[in-house]
């Protein structure tokens, strides 16, 4: 007997609907009609690997060694590619090299490629496939008789089985456009292609600070190679004034880009299902963040490196991270950046890992999925505590990158500050800001710039910013809690002023992280608790409160198996 045919619409052609396509290749055969909604002309690249998200002198922080497998690898894919788009790279077969990062461009060409080899291949299999260009996608209804997805665009409604939100990245406008001089986010990268004679303001220090802190340096001057191979910045005869100034909570920089022992994140000795549901049962339904490290991270020390193992095995989360950033805390960050240069470029030319940095890694992928079983304590001391050395050590910035900023810090234009957990920007009525923040001795400052540029990278979205707003009105999503462990702990915080807890019915206490609640499948929560059999997301950026870490392309083929694994189970 034929099964029925399943009708699936992917929300976004970037790369999670990439993966997800692949997926469903992998799994489909002529049963599947598949729709894909991809807002620009061009699939794969999505927001960082396009125009939207870098310009030429913008790198990925992965090589082809660490890409999940597609169809083809970038190496095999070189051979083929447009010479036109190779000379402008200055790349060719010849001189590839699958340890090095790559243009994100170049990348974006790659994954579209990709994305067509897919369309080959699911043609042969009698996969039905229509690709909807430049069609944005305006709301999404849920027929709950009828169990169907109805799909709206400007020009119709289109009824799935099944619909896969893809969106990927959403940066919100708050006062660019409004405010002179100001920048919600730096991305499309080419609205910086600006002359600033003057000190330019930039929040945060993650990957997103650094692409617009070399854009901004190719505007306003230029890099040469020295004689003795160090790279010298020269500002233009024009902007004498130019520089600019991080500004950071941590008042430091992100780690270099090492050799990874497992490119992709995962390692045999990391807790299993089984494991994790076990604990789950003992720990009244929730999982220990001190469980998952000591598992997830401290054990694998024992027999893998044993002296680190001997130096961290007794100490809590706290006293790890504290002991970690002590060293960062105490070192000048351009001093601890040339330092870490040095030692990441040992580690690939030998291929040897910095091990305790990329157990790091695993452990924030390897927490991401079951996070949403914290405790609300648990969650906040992720956040706060753990998470902060995470989001530094695994930044894994490339070594140009790193080069580019020694030599921006050498040349008098980069500078970083830090500032206190409660500083803000104001924005000026005339244009510009000005930053108000503690400074290390506590002592308040308030510092006018005329332009300022918000990099703290790609925002957790609230339930609120949830951009389909019928969905929203029929109940089909809700906002994303963790319940507390401690009702003493709830009502601290309670007390503070906090209008993130919430008391439940039953007594107990709730935290509100960002974004929706959703299952272990990806699929939606409604609001009387009930998972959506037919409604699926990838879009990190509304998940982000039961998924805090955003792991690219790894989380990207992850999510996609769970997802479709789903949509097949009968």
């Amino acid at each position: 007997m034929a099964q029925d045919k399943k009708k699936i619409a992917i929300l976004g052609g970037g790369p999670s609907g990439l993966f997800l396509y692949k997926r469903l290749v992998e799994y489909g055969s002529t049963e599947l009609d598949v729709i894909i909604y991809e807002k620009k002309d061009m699939l794969g690249a999505g927001m960082p690997y396009s125009g939207e998200g870098a310009n030429s002198e913008h790198v990925t922080n992965v090589s082809d060694n660490e890409i999940p497998d597609i169809v083809s690898s970038i190496e095999e894919w070189i051979k083929t590619a447009p010479a036109e788009l190779l000379e402008k790279f200055n790349i060719n077969s010849g001189n590839f090299n699958e340890y090095k990062v790559l243009p994100r461009i170049l990348f974006g060409h790659y994954l579209s490629s990709q994305f067509d080899l897919l369309q080959q291949i699911a043609a042969i299999k009698g996969i039905k496939t229509n690709i909807l260009y430049n069609t944005n996608v305006i709301d999404v209804i849920y027929n709950k008789k009828e169990q169907k997805v109805g799909v709206i665009t400007e020009n119709e409604k289109t009824e799935f089985d099944y619909a896969v939100i893809c969106t990927g990245h959403n940066w919100p406008k708050k006062y660019e456009g409004k405010v002179k001089g100001y920048f919600d986010s730096p991305y499309p990268p080419s609205k910086l292609a600006l002359k600033l004679n003057h000190a330019i303001a930039i929040r945060g220090s993650s990957l997103t600070a650094i692409d617009a802190i070399r854009t901004l340096a190719r505007n306003n001057g230029k890099f040469s190679k020295e004689e003795d191979g160090k790279l010298r910045f020269e500002r233009t005869a024009d902007c004498p004034d130019f520089r600019m100034v991080i500004h950071s909570r941590s008042g430091m920089l992100p780690a270099v880009r090492f050799h990874l022992e497992d490119s992709h994140l995962s390692h045999d000795s990391l807790l299993t299902r089984e494991e994790i549901d076990e604990h789950r049962k003992e720990n009244d339904g929730f999982l220990s963040l001190d469980f998952v490290f000591k598992r997830n991270f401290t054990e694998i020390f024992r027999t893998k490196d044993p002296d680190f193992y001997s130096r961290i095995k007794n100490l809590s989360i706290e006293e790890f991270v504290e002991e970690m950033m002590d060293l960062r805390e105490r070192l000048d960050p351009f001093q601890l950046l040339k330092a870490e240069y040095i030692q990441a470029e040992k580690s690939i030319k030998r291929q040897e890992s910095i091990y305790w940095k990329e157990m790091l890694a695993v452990l924030s992928f390897a927490m991401n999925h079951p996070a949403k079983y914290l405790s609300a304590e648990d969650m906040q001391r992720l956040q706060k505590v753990l998470m902060p050395l995470i989001s530094i050590v695994i930044a894994f910035v490339p070594q140009k990158s790193c080069s580019e900023l020694l030599a921006l810090h050498h040349a008098g234009v980069l500078d970083i500050t830090a500032v206190n957990q409660d500083s803000f920007v104001e924005p000026q009525h005339g244009g510009g800001i000005v930053y108000k923040y503690l400074d290390e001795n506590q002592n308040q400052k308030a510092e006018y710039y005329d332009t300022f540029i918000d990099c703290v990278g790609q925002p957790h979205l609230s339930f609120e910013d949830f951009p389909f707003k019928t969905l929203l009105s029929q109940k089909e999503v809700s906002p994303a809690t963790l319940k507390f462990k401690s009702n003493e702990a709830a009502e601290t915080i309670l007390e503070d002023g906090s209008a993130l807890v919430e008391k439940n019915a039953d007594g107990s206490y709730s935290l509100q992280v960002s974004g929706i609640a959703i299952n272990d499948n990806f699929q939606i929560i409604d609001q009387y608790g009930s998972y959506n059999e037919n409604i699926y997301i990838m879009a990190v950026p509304y998940i982000g409160g039961f998924n805090p870490d955003y792991s690219g392309l790894d989380f990207c083929e992850a999510a996609s198996l769970k997802i479709v694994e789903d949509i097949f189970k009968d």
